[in-house]
């Protein structure tokens, strides 16, 4: 058991056990603590004040980047939203051509709205899992009407539209037609090369608006019933931004207007969880987290991060700093003494004692200082100052632990006696 420890180890009579009331003539008054500047209460709790603000607005951050990557009601391609990336405007062009516009948010709704008289909008095929490529693709060859993808990749091709696959970024923003599609001729140059480009070996598939060699337009027809599926690598041209650009609102009207019903499918994270669901019952708990939710923890973390390092303590050398009172000797000799007592250290404190005065000893008899801890040095030279009866001075300054206080008590009047003695001779 080990007790705090003191720079300038005290007297045997200084380190005993002190009583209730301090002995000893008092020393001058201790110089008044200046004070306290603001209650340790008051700063606390604007502590706790700040660190809740902290943790509602990392909060309120993560919620707001989960909600905008969730795919909600009112988003990115969302024919009800107006702001710039939204698709109101193309919608009501469509309204006033005489063509419905639904909104459906699950595979299942998106395959049982398709129909011959009905042009089926994809506008995030890569979103889609196996179940859900499977029940459009169902709609696809079964419908007879239009299907249009949205910058689809060859992870959603090999399901909805097979001998298809990407050729890489386009190159041009804005392409020419470059084929013979009577909506292609029509509108003109649009913004169909901003996206993807692709390529295939379908005998019957009109390609237009090439960029770098390869279209990134595609017609191809598909099924029994005389229904096709549009390809389109760029969603730039249904934009309420860039609608009014070249050829752009042309072309949209035309590619989504030839049926009298439009199904514009916003595939969404509950269709895509029930997908997954399904697919795998084996999912671990980070299987079943959002996208949206995946992001929004990366950038709590890191902001938690840098929040960590603006407010970390800055290391630094260690300095000496002046107490802001005086203490006087006797008290710091009687608290030590009390906390030997309340730790039960009695091991310690003997320890303590024994070494205080062995130094001491060696500086009175002429022992070198580096030897003041070796018995066979010390205890000779201890004992040929001393008169009268032969004592053992070894077991007094390298004894055994003390049994009990009493024991202590002793030790430290022993010691003492023997350093007074010393000190005389």
């Amino acid at each position: 058991m080990t007790g705090p420890t003191d720079p300038a180890p005290p007297t045997a009579m200084e380190a005993r056990p002190a009583p209730d009331t301090r002995e000893g003539t008092p020393g001058p008054d201790p110089a008044p603590a200046p004070a306290m500047v603001g209650d340790p209460r008051t700063r606390r709790l604007r502590g706790i004040r700040r660190a809740l603000t902290a943790v509602a607005v990392l909060a309120a951050g993560a919620i707001a980047v989960a909600a905008l990557g969730s795919g909600s009601r009112h988003g990115y391609l969302d024919p009800r939203t107006t702001d710039p990336f939204g698709s109101h405007a193309v919608a009501e062009l469509l309204k006033d051509r005489g063509v419905t516009t639904r909104v459906v948010t699950t595979a299942r709704e998106a395959a049982d709205a398709a129909g011959p008289r009905t042009t089926l909008l994809v506008t995030d095929p890569d979103r889609l899992g196996a179940t859900q490529r499977g029940v459009i693709r169902s709609a696809i060859d079964l419908s007879g009407g239009r299907t249009v993808l949205l910058a689809p990749t060859t992870h959603s091709l090999t399901g909805l539209s097979p001998g298809v696959r990407t050729a890489g970024d386009a190159d041009t923003d804005r392409p020419d037609p470059g084929c013979t599609l009577p909506a292609a001729t029509s509108a003109g140059r649009a913004d169909t090369g901003g996206g993807l480009a692709y390529s295939t070996a379908l005998p019957r598939a009109t390609a237009c608006y090439p960029s770098g060699g390869h279209p990134t337009l595609l017609v191809l027809p598909t099924g029994p019933t005389g229904g096709d599926t549009v390809i389109l690598g760029s969603e730039t041209i249904l934009l309420n931004e860039s609608l009014a650009d070249e050829g752009n609102a042309s072309l949209a009207l035309q590619l989504l207007g030839s049926r009298p019903d439009l199904v514009w499918y916003l595939p969404s994270l509950a269709d895509s969880d029930a997908d997954s669901a399904s697919s795998d019952e084996d999912q671990s708990l980070f299987d079943l987290i959002p996208a949206g939710w995946s992001w929004a923890l990366l950038q709590l973390f890191v902001a938690a991060a840098l929040a960590a390092l603006w407010r970390a303590r800055r290391l630094g050398p260690l300095v000496t700093e002046k107490l802001p009172v005086a203490i006087r000797a006797s008290e710091a000799t009687e608290g030590r003494a009390r906390l030997y007592r309340k730790a039960d250290a009695r091991d310690r404190a003997a320890t303590v004692l024994r070494a205080a005065t062995r130094e001491r000893l060696a500086a009175l008899v002429g022992v070198p200082h580096t030897q003041a801890h070796d018995p066979s040095a010390l205890a000779p030279a201890v004992s040929a100052r001393l008169t009268g009866e032969p004592r053992d001075v070894t077991a007094l300054l390298f004894g055994t632990t003390p049994s009990d206080d009493a024991a202590l008590v002793a030790l430290a009047d022993h010691l003492d006696a023997l350093e007074r003695e010393v000190r005389t001779s």
